[in-house]
């Protein structure tokens, strides 16, 4: 996931993790009494900042994790499987669900691709999913485009899959050209994709859809809720598999 957020946060660690260091230090008395005598030290030492650093990450990452279950638990994992907002397949009843929210622009959501699609050929069985929309708009009027397209195909369910897996497929910027291309090649009848893309209905879902993520605190996409556990990340074959595992 891409987000300034992350690099801001990484900068303030680092910062916090050189003054601890010289606490540690002090307090143990092996304080150098110098800055030259302080790098030093730190370069003859290494491991000291890199676990200080590793330190502050778990420390993180449990944070983050807290907070996201609370999220989860706040709206309930029932509201991520709307139908008004995502598009849903799989059992009603299954044991399993999996959430992803996605842009079709996002370099991050592309990876994932091949770890989706094999995760939903090995479980649409025996797990619920739910695909929400977030386009993000640092990315432009082709994302957007592409998130319009992609809800009004929900109106021929049957083509709705092969075609978000073209789109997501895709290696360049979206355009309408790839958009309408990738449509055809998924057997959208495009007539009545391009009306439905231009209907009130389709324009209120992806402010909706858009506004939820907003609600559950989203930092950027993909963002991936594998059996009420939060995701932020980009997810391979082995990410997922633990993930199904973990939970």
């Amino acid at each position: 996931m891409h987000n300034i957020v992350t690099t801001l946060v990484s900068a303030i660690c680092g910062a916090m993790i050189a003054v601890a260091a010289v606490i540690v230090m002090t307090n143990a008395g092996v304080m150098p009494v110098n800055e030259t005598q302080l790098h030093g030290y730190l370069v003859t030492h290494p491991q000291i900042l890199a676990e200080m650093n590793d330190a502050a990450q778990r420390a993180e990452d449990a944070r983050s994790a807290t907070a996201h279950a609370a999220t989860i638990k706040k709206v309930g994992l029932d509201a991520f499987f709307d139908p008004r907002i995502a598009f849903v397949t799989g059992p009603v009843n299954a044991p399993n669900t999996m959430v992803e929210f996605y842009d079709y622009d996002c370099p991050y959501c592309r990876a994932s691709l091949p770890a989706v699609k094999a995760a939903y050929e090995k479980h649409k069985n025996d797990t619920r999913f739910a695909f929400i929309e977030f386009p993000l708009d640092i990315h432009g009027p082709g994302a957007q485009l592409a998130a319009k397209a992609s809800l009004a195909a929900r109106a021929q369910p049957e083509k709705f899959l092969a075609f978000h897996y073209l789109m997501m497929g895709e290696t360049e910027q979206m355009t309408e050209d790839m958009v309408m291309a990738d449509a055809r090649k998924a057997g959208l009848d495009i007539k009545k994709l391009q009306a439905d893309m231009d209907s009130p209905e389709v324009a209120k879902i992806l402010t909706d859809s858009r506004a939820f993520g907003h609600k559950v605190a989203l930092e950027g996409t993909p963002t991936f809720i594998i059996n009420g556990v939060m995701y932020p990340q980009a997810m391979d074959d082995d990410a997922i598999a633990a993930a199904f595992k973990k939970s």
